[in-house]
């Protein structure tokens, strides 16, 4: 006997519209629905923005006299070394929270709904991982005014600092599409938040965010200067002209602005087809 789901999966789904204004149109409707629903759940973002806060005081209170920077062990020269491997981790951390919701919405039929409508097929990404990036910019300016009381600053002007920021929020837009990959490829959102941050630990941590990359052992410092994060966390200290920039062979090292670039295109370019691709086959 034909089931109600089976009679409703034969009926063909409305042909989406084309066209990249519509496909821009799509997303941006996706992402104010996003936007307000994290509206409705503050404490979604209060709990995004507590942890961050939290590596700050901890690393640099904790860690800071302990750990030498250009050879010098002064906490205040490890707080300036410190923020911008936190920024960086802040951003790539929200990869997460982007998967789990979309896992939720799949664990509660919401997708399904969207591949009914008449969009374009990867605007319900698109706009889930653009509302992501609003909540994550947020918690990044938050980030900055706490980083400046515990006693950061930026030595290259605003322009510069600004130019960072950027590369921040690129590079987490870029791992965003990771999370909406494993989001799709999982069954519930707990399962999707376990498979975020099992593979981000390693990223951020094998990289030259907390400690100098020169001091580890050769092979392990090879994986942290070609690692992507490494590559940004560079580029924004010497954008914000923090101490601690690492000098090495490695071109991402030697040109981490236009490494960062390139990783963060290249990691958008494969993981939003592949995401986009999995969204049209996800059940």
């Amino acid at each position: 006997m034909t089931t109600v789901q089976e009679a409703a999966d034969r009926v063909a789904a409305p042909r989406p519209r084309g066209g990249v204004g519509q496909s821009v149109n799509d997303s941006l409707v996706v992402a104010k629905r996003n936007l307000i629903r994290m509206t409705r759940i503050p404490e979604m973002i209060i709990f995004g923005m507590i942890q961050p806060i939290m590596f700050v005081v901890l690393f640099s209170y904790v860690f800071g006299g302990s750990m030498q920077i250009g050879g010098s062990t002064s906490s205040s020269v490890y707080r300036e070394f410190l923020m911008a491997g936190i920024f960086a981790q802040t951003v790539t951390f929200a990869t997460a929270g982007a998967g789990a919701g979309i896992a939720d919405d799949m664990h509660k039929g919401l997708i399904d709904r969207f591949r009914s409508l008449p969009m374009t097929r990867g605007a319900v990404l698109t706009g889930r991982t653009l509302a992501d990036l609003v909540q994550t910019a947020l918690t990044v300016v938050v980030l900055a005014v706490v980083a400046l009381l515990v006693g950061w600053r930026i030595h290259e002007g605003v322009l510069k600092a600004l130019a960072a920021f950027a590369l921040l929020l690129l590079l987490g837009y870029a791992f965003s599409w990771i999370g909406a990959l494993i989001g799709l490829s999982v069954r519930t959102p707990e399962a999707a938040t376990s498979g975020g941050l099992i593979w981000l630990f390693p990223v951020t941590f094998i990289s030259n965010a907390f400690v100098d990359s020169s001091k580890m052992t050769p092979w392990l410092q090879t994986i942290a200067e070609w690692n992507p994060f490494s590559a940004t966390v560079q580029a924004c200290r010497e954008l914000f002209g923090n101490p601690g920039v690492s000098a090495s062979d490695a071109w991402p090292m030697q040109h981490p602005v236009l490494a960062s670039i390139i990783y963060s295109i290249l990691i958008i370019a494969v993981f939003r087809t592949l995401a986009v691709r999995k969204y049209r086959s996800a059940v």
